[in-house]
């Protein structure tokens, strides 16, 4: 990571709108309901809008994020460590804590990362590692702001996918 990097947290989003979110909302119209009746009409538009399996949905989507995230750090980052199970439970819970992160938008940075148990890689303390990913960035950020495209993937093999906005012009 750069000095100006920084990490998101893990929140899932489901059909556009943070998982969390809508498990928060729906265990506080519970709870308002049950200790005060009085509450039912300004929580029944909201909950009438759920479809029926959007809780649990939200509550798989939430655990597959998590579970992946886990999977990918004892795959990877943490595969050869003592402690790997727990290093990583760790960094899960952390980053997937909403009531920490708050925040779709959330910034974690490097030393934040590196405190959790993250194993970061300051760009600047390797000057051609700095240079090849400052050379990626701007080729994209060029890329995206000269053309029509949008989306930008390429793999290790140099196979590549470009999605491109396509301009339609009505008279």
């Amino acid at each position: 990571m750069g000095k100006h990097s920084s990490l998101g947290p893990i929140d899932p989003q489901f059909r556009g709108i943070p998982a969390h979110g809508i498990l928060e909302e729906f265990a506080r119209a519970k709870r308002e309901i049950e200790s005060n009746h009085a509450t039912v009409p300004v929580w029944q538009p909201i909950i009438a809008k759920y479809t029926p399996t959007l809780i649990g949905d939200c509550e798989k989507v939430i655990d597959w994020c998590n579970d992946m995230t886990r999977a990918w750090l004892l795959n990877g980052m943490l595969k050869d460590e003592e402690d790997a199970d727990a290093v990583a439970n760790d960094i899960v819970k952390e980053l997937a804590d909403h009531a920490v992160t708050k925040s779709h938008s959330r910034h974690l940075s490097a030393e934040h990362c590196q405190n959790i148990g993250l194993k970061i890689v300051e760009l600047e303390q390797d000057h051609a590692l700095q240079e090849s990913v400052l050379s990626l960035h701007h080729s994209c950020i060029h890329t995206l702001g000269s053309t029509s495209a949008f989306k930008l993937i390429e793999n290790q093999n140099g196979i590549a996918f470009i999605q491109t906005a396509q301009n339609v012009v009505v008279q």
